[in-house]
């Protein structure tokens, strides 16, 4: 929580601010009951009404102090903990950004997604109450104590020996929790996750009539997440009994302790119900304590969670605000080049094996394969969303792993196999924060085939491009990655939703784009068999390299994918 706390310094004089009203608000608190027993021991005997109603005046303007003090402070601290959650909830989204394909792997999209929301709400709530109840119950339980020493030591030194073994309890006690929410975070992760699977496949799920089945998926993670959250639950929940317990045994003890003394005469009547109001606000205090604490171990837990990604390493070449490196493109060296590239996916039991191949500049190569052959791996490795195990990349003559990511990336257009649209306008998808002319976005729109169906770029566009089909999205898709004139076009898989007709159009279009180098990842051998150079990949190998004819003699695979597809019909 140290780190969290760090997030408040922007906001520190205006924090100062409320914890000072706060602080008035409990000093004016405290000074009620010492009214009262003024009143019933000193002012009543003189029966003086006039003094009775002004020591009477003086509490409720205390009272009336106290509740404008503490809506101040707590308009206040709901203000710098919302700012203080804001600036966190901005790094924590600027990490996950910069964050590694190995990385976001290993957290998982749903646990990301979780301590973006559940995790940064619990420490918001944290802070707030920290601000609110971490100033006014020290300062109650302080004030209370130094005041009923004044009143009457005896009774607070029988009140006073149950504190070490209430902080001992719940010190315990917190240590113990913070584990346990972990725990329950975690589990809440794989709950997301499900969620998260049945949301989006919720049309497969319905088609294939498998509700029943995800709902028991659903429910064991729920079961294990309401087990998880019930252990924490019930250690927790052994702080507030326990404390009330002790509290009310040394009430108790205190009102046996003040009766033998008023009897005695050693105590007067007044400081007795004195005494009584501030050991109530002084328990009050503690109990808003042990719930701190409760709130504290559930904030820790989520606070580590968030930290964690934070502090992950971004890699300085992958940082997109790192500044450019020294530029030493070779503009005579290919487009692209492989050397050697051996690849493995941590935990996984898939790799690349001495990739090698190079692509000239404004040249067109196709690469084909079977599903899990390897090819959107090989974009991946290009993009360095992954780093090769051996071997190197370079694009026009410089080694990727030399090249910043907005360097790299700058020379590409991509459209990724599962590629999505975002809400808004058809402009705004393909302009994409680039600032380009609505000429630039028209011209990419014809030549991607969409003008047919996108007649007004201000179109709107829902989220994941879902008012418009399948073969549409694949178009608008590749409109984008086509409106920022690329030096090098990566199509992955983009024209499987389209029809023939519309396929041979787009190839066409995109031939006359000689001034970009192309890399097409396809399944259907018509989309490619037309470009200067098609690899053939299996099992992460190559297996097959050259021109169509040259494939068509020499890699049994290709041959044989090509007649099933085409049935010898090469104007297909």
């Amino acid at each position: 929580m140290k780190r969290v706390f760090f997030y408040l310094k922007n906001c520190f004089w205006q924090m100062c601010g409320g914890l000072a009203m706060k602080m008035l608000a409990a000093v004016a608190e405290l000074f009620i009951p010492w009214i009262l027993a003024r009143i019933v021991d000193v002012v009543i005997p003189t029966k003086n009404t006039t003094a009775v109603l002004l020591w009477g005046l003086g509490m409720v303007l205390c009272s009336l102090l106290a509740v404008v003090f503490n809506v101040w402070a707590n308009r206040t601290s709901a203000a710098v903990s919302g700012d203080a959650t804001e600036r966190m909830r901005h790094d924590l989204f600027t990490r996950i950004i910069k964050l590694s394909a190995c990385d976001i792997d290993r957290f998982t999209i749903p646990s990301l997604i979780s301590r973006m929301t559940s995790d940064t709400y619990e420490t918001h709530r944290v802070l707030g109450v920290l601000q609110r109840m971490g100033v006014r119950a020290p300062m109650i339980m302080l004030g209370g104590v130094i005041i009923t020493l004044t009143l009457d030591p005896v009774l607070s030194l029988v009140m006073i020996s149950a504190m070490p073994l209430l902080a001992l309890i719940t010190v315990a006690i917190s240590r113990r929790g913070v584990k346990l929410y972990k725990t329950a975070r975690q589990s809440g992760d794989d709950m997301i996750r499900v969620v998260r699977e049945n949301v989006t496949g919720v049309r497969v799920i319905k088609a294939l009539s498998k509700g029943e089945y995800e709902k028991q998926r659903f429910e064991l993670k729920n079961r294990r997440l309401t087990m998880a959250e019930r252990v924490a639950g019930r250690t927790m929940a052994g702080v507030n009994p326990i404390m009330s317990a002790i509290l009310n045994l040394s009430l108790v003890a205190v009102i046996l302790v003040g009766a033998y003394r008023v009897n005695a005469g050693l105590a007067e009547v007044g400081k007795i119900i004195a005494f009584l109001s501030y050991i109530t606000m002084i328990f009050n205090a503690l109990l808003a304590v042990t719930r701190l604490f409760t709130m504290y171990s559930r904030a820790s837990a989520s606070a580590g969670r968030i930290f964690e990604v934070i502090d992950c390493p971004c890699e300085p070449l992958l940082d997109a605000s790192a500044p450019e490196t020294e530029n030493t493109e070779d503009p005579a060296a290919p487009a692209v080049c492989f050397e050697n590239v051996i690849f493995r996916y941590p935990n996984s039991g898939f790799s690349l094996e001495n990739i090698s191949f190079s692509i000239g500049n404004g040249e067109t190569i196709g690469i084909l394969g079977a599903t899990g052959s390897g090819k959107s791996t090989l974009l991946r490795l290009l993009l360095r969303f992954y780093s090769p195990d051996s071997g190197s990349i370079r694009v026009h003559g410089q080694d990727i792993s030399q090249m910043s990511a907005r360097e790299l990336r700058r020379h590409f257009g991509v459209v990724f196999q599962n590629d999505i649209l975002f809400s808004g306008t058809v402009a705004e998808n393909l302009s994409f924060d680039r600032n380009l002319s609505m000429d630039e976005i028209d011209l990419a729109i014809k030549n991607a085939c969409a003008d047919e169906f996108i007649a007004d770029p201000h179109a709107e566009v829902a989220i994941k491009g879902a008012n418009f089909s399948g073969g549409q999205k694949q178009r608008l898709m590749i409109a984008r990655a086509l409106a920022g004139s690329p030096d090098i076009l990566v199509l992955d898989d983009s024209s499987s939703a389209l029809d023939y007709l519309t396929d041979a159009q787009l190839r066409e279009n995109l031939s006359h784009l000689s001034a970009s180098t192309k890399i097409i990842i396809a399944q259907r051998i018509s989309s490619i068999m037309h470009s200067q150079h098609i690899i053939v990949l299996d099992n992460g190998n190559i297996i097959g390299s050259g021109d169509h004819a040259h494939l068509m003699e020499s890699c049994p695979v290709y041959r044989e994918t090509y007649e099933v597809q085409m049935g010898g019909n090469e104007n297909v």
